[in-house]
């Protein structure tokens, strides 16, 4: 926007720089602020003559439509792509060339040919990022030339031919459907792992509840054998000191004979065999029980 003519006032905001020229000459770039064009006589004497052109600094877009280009393997192909981009230096934009928007247009267009035409269609379906990343490459410094820079280029649509766009849904149904097969291989693959996993550990949990079971019956078994060699051990001592103390006093032999008797006495099927000898009457070791039925 050109802004001219004598006490004219105009504002210039944030979003936009002023170009101040002075009888055709760019005197000075104007930040935002409110400005006047000045007269062109003072006291008699002729002034230059001052213009002021607007021009904007914010980001914009720019669609590259409908391209037609053959990839690498010679396949037709329509792509668009959206630039976004800025002017950094307004100076540069609107000196450097007649139109920085229409130069932009054609930079970017030549330079996603040149792209397009070096990659396969499966490398442009499957890294489309490539595509970004060689138009700023190529761009970026031919734009800065002229006052613009590029923020990003992306690939809006691919448009291919009807044969190949069936053909092309065919694969990606394909890899679809290879993928799918893939997680679930994988996904039985996992379980019947973990399935194997868990009947090891069963079987490892089994084993050792097997193991110290049997350790416990052992040391059951140690300890049974060792109480009862205790007892005998035991009961031996007791034999020994009861045959000591009736040797030593044999009046206690005769009163355990004697207590013997009276048990005996007790039961009514009870037999006591006496032998004789040259001196009269003893016992003998004939004792016994009798059930006359």
């Amino acid at each position: 926007m050109l802004i001219a003519g004598v006490g004219r006032e105009f504002i210039i905001k944030d979003t936009h720089r002023g170009l101040w020229y002075e009888d055709g000459k760019l005197a000075k770039v104007l930040e935002a602020g409110r400005y006047k064009i000045p007269p062109r006589r003072r006291w008699l004497r002729r002034l230059p003559t001052v213009e002021c052109l607007l021009v904007d600094v914010r980001q914009r877009e720019l669609t590259i439509k409908g391209q037609e280009i053959l990839t690498a393997d010679k396949v037709a192909i329509r792509v668009s792509i959206l630039v976004q981009f800025r002017v950094t230096d307004p100076k540069a934009a609107v000196h450097t060339v007649d139109n920085f928007e229409d130069r932009l247009y054609s930079d970017v267009q030549l330079a996603a040919r040149r792209s397009l035409a070096s990659m396969t269609l499966e490398e442009i379906l499957t890294n489309r990022t490539r595509l970004s990343e060689d138009i700023l490459s190529d761009v970026k410094e031919a734009a800065a030339g002229y006052g613009a820079a590029i923020r990003r280029a992306d690939v809006k649509d691919l448009i291919f031919p009807g044969n190949l766009q069936e053909i092309m849904n065919r694969v990606l149904a394909a890899e679809r459907n290879s993928q799918a097969q893939l997680v679930e291989a994988r996904t039985r693959a996992e379980v019947e792992q973990i399935q194997a996993q868990s009947r090891a550990e069963a079987v490892r949990r089994e084993a050792e509840a097997e193991a110290a079971a049997r350790r416990v019956r052992e040391q059951a078994d140690a300890e049974a054998l060792r109480v009862h060699a205790e007892a005998e051990t035991l009961a031996y001592g007791q034999r020994v000191k009861a045959a000591e103390a009736l040797e030593a006093h044999p009046a206690l032999l005769r009163l355990a004979e004697l207590e013997t008797l009276r048990e005996l006495a007790k039961n009514a099927n009870a037999r006591l065999y006496l032998g004789l000898d040259r001196n009269g009457l003893r016992l003998d070791a004939a004792v016994g029980e009798h059930n006359e039925s």
